[in-house]
């Protein structure tokens, strides 16, 4: 059981937006960083860095020569006892970091802890080759490399490819026409655009309304079918962002606990790594069980809440969360402004999101939920963040509730390209160029409950986007011509 004296707080929060005139002058990756904290460290009251011995980072994907590690702990002068980087970048890391430094400074394990990322990838873009890297084709082909045979052959690799499979399959799930699935992601992405004009940190702060988002133009192209450019994540940012986690001992002892914002109990649950492997479109268990459970060992529901952050690369995560805890589409999901608005730093999105809950919550209400999504709805892990201490023994917790989503998740049927004949339609996407439509891809069942994955001709790609009716569910047939599968209506 948790000390009072060590209960785990956000005491500074930092974050820094770099947009100078010349771009290829902006700072790298390591000096957002290093900028970021010693922001939250002035925002704790100084003198935190040093007693830093615990730093977690995430991963930046702008400066590949870069070694944070390294070069991070050398930069602040320190040497803490423990640091580390995740692997991968992924949006639910600094989520993950919150809970696990929440657990770091409940057990003494640490006193002072940092978690940092920070990404300058518009300014990678225009630097002289070989100092920076802009990451799309990094990113790209690394994305490429770890996907599945079928995911590389029918064009499934990069996540605005994914996401869509899922945001279709909500739409029929859920009953609405074409029309009404993109209102809602309209509304729900203009009130972000509102948010984002009051938060500092955000990359793009001016009103853009409903009809803007869902209606595609010159400036607003449409990316996967049914997002436009302006309903996807905005990774061309230079920003930064930090959190010092310590004890309210700590924190009383510096004279700041009036301004410190108590960490509670978390909630992890994943789907499989594999994005196609998955049991079904239209839900995600790991998403829900790391929602509910999040709530659930606070002892809250969302009637208790103030603030929300609902992680937003795309509209369905958004939406499919907000329906698991029951938040209405006129609230906004965002404290900062969302990955488009707000800026889409890759991995480091949420630490933003973090650092603007603080003040959120520092200028008034009780609770606020912070829901991390990575991968391709693959990775959930949710926390909240209080006024009030968290329920007694929350800390050190065991977050990670994976029996529990697997449980709900039900087998996954068997995924081919072979297989010919009767095939119903479960999900689909098509992936636009600058030109217009380049191919449109299928997830479909043939009477056996077996999945195949298909391509689509032009009449189809007609079909699956026009919105006279609802493609979810349409029998169809499978035929292969050459090394591919094409579906068509029956």
């Amino acid at each position: 059981m948790t000390e009072p004296a060590r209960l785990p707080v956000i005491l500074g929060v930092g974050q820094i937006v770099d947009r100078p005139a010349d771009p290829a002058e902006g700072l790298d990756a390591l000096q957002l960083m290093a900028a970021a904290i010693d922001r939250a460290d002035t925002d704790a009251g100084g003198g935190l860095i040093a007693r830093c011995d615990w730093l977690a980072i995430v991963p930046q994907l702008s400066f590949p020569d870069i070694d944070p590690l390294t070069q991070l702990p050398a930069a602040l002068g320190i040497a803490p006892t423990h640091v580390e980087q995740a692997g991968m970048a992924s949006g639910d890391t600094p989520v993950r970091y919150l809970n696990d430094a929440a657990n770091a400074i409940a057990t003494g394990e640490a006193t002072v802890a940092i978690i940092v990322g920070g990404e300058a990838l518009r300014t990678a873009a225009m630097r002289p080759e070989g100092t920076g890297k802009w990451p799309s084709s990094s990113m790209g082909s690394a994305a490429f490399r770890n996907a599945s045979e079928h995911r590389r052959k029918y064009g499934l690799v990069n996540p605005a490819e994914i996401y869509p499979l899922y945001e279709n399959a909500t739409r029929a799930a859920w009953g609405q026409t074409l029309t009404e699935g993109q209102a809602e992601s309209a509304r729900i992405w203009s009130l972000m655009a509102d948010v984002a004009q009051g938060s500092e940190a955000a990359w793009i702060r001016k009103p853009v309304s409903a009809a803007e988002i869902a209606e595609p133009s010159a400036s607003n192209r449409m990316i996967a079918f049914p997002y436009t450019k302006l309903m996807v994540a905005n990774a061309s940012v230079n920003q930064g962002a930090a959190l010092i986690v310590t004890s309210l001992a700590t924190a009383k002892e510096l004279g700041f606990s009036s301004q410190a914002i108590f960490i509670g109990g978390g909630a992890a649950a994943h789907e499989p790594e594999d994005a196609l492997d998955r049991a079904r479109w239209d839900r995600s268990p790991g998403m829900e069980v790391s929602l509910t459970r999040a709530l659930a060992v606070n002892g809250l529901t969302s009637t208790n809440l103030d603030h929300v952050e609902l992680y937003s690369c795309f509209p369905n995560v958004p939406k499919m969360a907000r329906r698991v805890i029951g938040w209405s589409a006129d609230r906004p999901v965002t404290v900062h402004g969302g990955l488009t608005f707000g800026g889409g730093p890759v991995g480091n999105y949420m630490t933003h999101a973090a650092a603007q809950m603080v003040k959120a919550l520092r200028a008034g209400g009780g609770h606020g939920l912070l829901f991390g999504n990575g991968g391709y709805c693959t990775h959930n892990h949710s926390i909240v963040l209080s006024v009030t201490p968290p329920p007694t023994g929350t800390f050190p917790q065991d977050y990670l509730f994976q029996a529990e989503a697997d449980a709900a998740r039900g087998p996954t049927p068997p995924l081919s390209d072979t297989i010919e004949g009767p095939a119903r339609l479960e999900t689909y996407t098509v992936i636009y160029g600058r030109d217009g439509p380049n191919y449109g891809v299928v997830m479909a069942r043939t009477p056996a409950d077996e999945r195949v994955v298909a391509r689509v001709d032009a009449e189809e790609i007609d079909f699956l986007t026009s919105g006279r009716v609802e493609p979810v569910g349409t029998a169809g047939i499978t035929e292969r011509r050459g090394d591919m599968l094409h579906w068509r209506r029956a």
